[in-house]
């Protein structure tokens, strides 16, 4: 039998306090003062903070909002909860909660990844850049680090397809519909991020750096992309395979989980990226011409992109062996989604069914 919890009162800053990294928890009831029965804490979740998914197998969780708005995943409902509002978080079930955007008050919010390093003056150049452009949305590509050759490999012809698949020399045109956002540096002005339903209306896309850009040109603002050379590096991956495991996570999003697509886009890429390397070598006399001058196109691609990467343009005499491996990553990200019948990420299963129907 629990015991009769004694009468007791907690004045404003009474009572015991954990800070747990950035987030401070009060306790004003604890479980010894209601028998067991129950706690109370006064939780403050201070700006641009995550309060990381977790569950609790013994206890439920009630929430009452006192001031401001926060976000909320509980289950697979995302909300957003003002003033007022209150949250039920049953036992067993995995919720977090955040304090984004809303509570910035800069003209410009940029959204980035936390493995980016910055050079001291990025930031101050990519404002005075996007004022000057009279840009509604900036895209700073970073720098890559690479220690590996097969990570050259790999981003070399990665970096080949992002750019003819997105055309970034075009995105600044408004008669266009290329668009162009990237997880290291999309900075965007708090207006226009207010006007395309903020990141609450991409919550279930799997792409939503790149998805980002996509709303935005949609809306009609205008948008600018740029070599941030040596303003914002990044180490994208650790080696071949963790390139290719970077992008078997989420490469089947790209073709909206539609499986014949993805086996027509294996197949397109084999075939377009091996085959002037297969008529060099076998064709005779003048038919291979029209090879010799596909491989030429190729080289050229390479050539182009060392000018703004670290990528020397003789590992175009990888490109075949990075073919097959992009061909395998695509069916092994396709493979992968389709036999669970979803995506984990970051801890938290996501249908397929559901990640479909959030598709923008």
């Amino acid at each position: 039998m629990s015991p009769i919890p004694r009468p007791k009162m907690a004045a404003p800053g009474e009572g015991k306090t954990i800070m747990l990294f950035a987030v401070r928890f009060d306790y004003k009831v604890t479980s010894a003062d209601s028998g067991g029965d129950l706690a109370a804490l006064e939780v403050t979740i201070p700006p641009r903070t995550l309060v990381k998914p977790h569950n609790h197998s013994r206890e439920d969780e009630f929430t009452v909002v006192l001031a401001g708005t926060v976000g909320a995943r509980v289950g697979d409902q995302v909300v957003e909860a003002g003033a007022g509002a209150s949250l039920v978080k049953p036992r067993g079930t995995p919720h977090a909660m955040w304090n984004a955007a809303r509570q910035a008050t800069g003209d410009w919010l940029l959204f980035t990844d936390a493995d980016v390093v910055f050079r001291a003056d990025s930031i101050r150049r990519a404002l005075v850049y996007g004022d000057e452009a009279k840009a509604d949305h900036l895209v700073l590509f970073p720098s890559m680090v690479m220690k590996h050759a097969g990570e050259k490999m790999m981003i070399a012809f990665f970096q080949s397809l992002f750019v003819f698949g997105h055309r970034p020399w075009k995105v600044a045109d408004p008669k266009t519909r290329d668009h162009i956002g990237v997880g290291a540096f999309n900075m965007v002005r708090r207006p226009v991020y207010e006007a395309i339903g903020t990141y609450k209306a991409l919550r279930m896309e799997v792409l939503d750096d790149m998805k980002l850009g996509k709303v935005i040109k949609r809306a009609g603002f205008a948008q600018r992309n740029v070599f941030g050379r040596s303003l914002i590096s990044i180490r994208w991956a650790k080696g071949t395979l963790g390139v290719v495991r970077n992008l078997s996570k989420n490469f089947f999003a790209v073709l909206s989980f539609q499986w014949p697509r993805a086996l027509v886009s294996a197949f397109g890429v084999a075939f377009l990226n091996l085959l002037p390397f297969l008529g060099v070598l076998f064709a005779h006399g003048w038919a291979k011409l029209p090879y010799a001058i596909a491989l030429t196109s190729i080289f050229l691609i390479y050539l182009g992109m060392s000018w703004k990467s670290f990528i020397p343009p003789y590992y175009f005499l990888l490109h075949p062996v990075s073919t097959l491996l992009f061909v395998y990553t695509i069916l092994l990200s396709t493979w992968l989604t389709l036999s669970t019948g979803g995506i984990t990420w970051r801890g938290t299963f996501y249908s397929l069914e559901e990640l479909k129907r959030g598709m923008v």
